[in-house]
């Protein structure tokens, strides 16, 4: 049996992991990486997940790792693990986890193991972290897409893209991980040492999962915890220029601001329309670099305000590399945006439709409608214990109608009837998942008028009613050219994503 001291000292692919009695919570692509990095290592495992994809277990069985579907408390006592880790869906009151913690059994994530691991090759990257209420994976792919056009061998992984894990087993190496974490991994991260991180914002979020608020923000405040060369944070949330002031960084460390206005010294901002740099150059407090112009930004789907903070971001981290202005000019003007963030799907007699399916909490869906003069708004959902009230007060002056979703749709409807009581509401009361989009689009389809923007920007979560926000904006589009009937450009479904965090 090794002693706590003993796990806590296992920081490397060279260290000693054989024999390890490690039981693995869930069995979705995280938990299978997880299992399957393990057994490389030649540790002992049990993987405990009581829904499983027949393919993944099938996968698991050609490893040689057990697999058990039920009596999970018991085959947990019975196995008697020296660590867990944990899939990203495993809350802290998770039984199995207050199990684990409740005997002083160390529990990590497959983030802090990937740490752990990172120095498998010979060629080990430096990590940049990525997380926040909203605009992640955006964010991610933009400085994955500079840094790649500066010649460095880089790949994007974590909660989007490859397994972290993956990344780090990769016999070839990468030079720079870009690693987006949600909170959920966040929560279980307590090694991590990043290159250069960003909170890109705070806002409620997961409550159901973190229990408040507060313990929201403090999962969120994880990712800025030993940064190396520069903790970036957004001038216009306070919370996250707080995260980065109480932080324990590396010495040298510096605190990078971005935001839509004037930067000052050591910040990015805006400038007459022209995106700078004033924080990595010698003379920031007289000078300044141009990186692009909002005009070109908008030319590829980047230029409405959050999807500038974005930008801005990306360039913050990567500039933190070393990556030259030109490059990201460049990187940035082939970018092409993911489905499912504000993406037109179609026009038509004078109406847009659009689909921001990727908009799971009020934060986000708060942006899209914002970059909206009058719209027939698609809200509801999956809420997650978050309050939609103010977002819907908010709003009410630029909302045409509003279409709601969702298998329980009263706080909605509750929020509407409190505080827009003059919107015209519908509700889709059907509960076959197949009919639920063609609804939404014909009552649309009845109220909306030349100029409006049909809107889908649920603030929920999708997991109620559809397999994940991809299926759900995918649907929506498909019933918009029904509904149309190729009076509009085709689209075109991509793949689901991997999570919805």
């Amino acid at each position: 049996m090794r002693s706590a001291e003993e796990i806590a000292g296992l920081t490397s692919w060279h260290a000693d992991w054989s024999g390890l009695r490690v039981a693995v919570l869930g069995l979705g692509v995280t938990g299978f990486a997880v299992a399957d990095t393990l057994a490389e290592l030649g540790a002992e495992l049990l993987v405990l997940a009581d829904r499983a994809d027949e393919e993944t277990a099938d996968l698991l069985g050609v490893i040689g790792v057990p697999l058990v579907r039920d009596g999970l408390p018991e085959a947990f006592d019975v196995f008697a693990p020296e660590l867990v880790v944990v899939s990203p869906g495993f809350a802290p009151h998770h039984p199995l986890v207050e199990r684990a913690t409740s005997r002083g059994i160390a529990v990590w994530g497959d983030v802090e193991l990937a740490w752990r691991l990172r120095d498998k090759t010979v060629r080990v990257a430096e990590w940049i972290a990525v997380t926040g209420t909203n605009g992640k994976t955006t964010t991610v792919q933009l400085a994955t897409a500079m840094i790649a056009a500066s010649g460095k061998r880089v790949v994007a992984c974590g909660n989007v893209g490859v397994p972290v894990l993956d990344a780090v087993r990769d016999p070839i190496g990468f030079d720079v991980l870009v690693v987006e974490l949600s909170s959920f991994q966040l929560h279980y991260l307590d090694s991590m040492s990043a290159w250069a991180s960003v909170c890109l914002n705070v806002a409620e979020d997961h409550l159901d999962w973190h229990g408040s608020a507060e313990a929201y923000r403090e999962a969120k405040a994880k990712v800025y915890e030993r940064t190396v060369t520069a903790c970036v944070y957004n001038i216009e949330d306070e919370a996250t220029r707080t995260m980065v002031e109480r932080a324990e960084v590396v010495d040298g460390c510096r605190a990078i601001g971005f935001g839509l206005g004037l930067p000052g010294p050591s910040d990015l901002g805006v400038v007459d329309r022209i995106v700078v740099d004033r924080a990595f150059l010698d003379d920031r407090q007289r000078s300044a670099i141009e990186l692009t112009t909002i005009d070109e930004l908008e030319v590829v789907g980047l230029g409405s305000p959050h999807m500038v903070a974005n930008v801005l971001a990306a360039c913050a981290l990567t500039r933190s590399l070393g990556v030259a202005p030109g490059v990201i000019r460049l990187a940035l003007r082939a970018f092409l945006l993911d489905h499912h963030r504000t993406e037109t799907v179609a026009e038509a007699d004078g109406i847009r439709w659009v689909d921001d399916s990727k908009a799971t909490n009020p934060h986000a869906a708060a942006a899209s409608l914002e970059a909206f003069d009058s719209v027939v708004w698609v809200v509801g959902g999956l809420l997650k214990g978050v309050d939609v009230n103010a977002l819907v007060a908010a709003n009410a002056p630029r909302l045409r109608a509003a279409v709601v979703i969702g298998a329980d749709r009263s706080a909605v409807v509750d929020a509407f009837a409190r505080h827009a009581p003059e919107t015209p509401l519908f509700e889709v009361d059907t509960a076959d998942t197949i009919e639920v989009m063609p609804t939404v689009v014909r009552l649309s389809a009845a109220v909306a008028r030349s100029g409006d923007t049909v809107l889908l920007a649920p603030a929920a979560a999708s997991m109620d009613q559809f397999t994940d926000y991809a299926d759900r904006g995918n649907r929506f589009a498909t019933a918009v050219h029904e509904m149309l009937g190729g009076r509009a450009d085709d689209h075109e479904p991509p793949a689901p994503p991997r999570d919805e965090l």
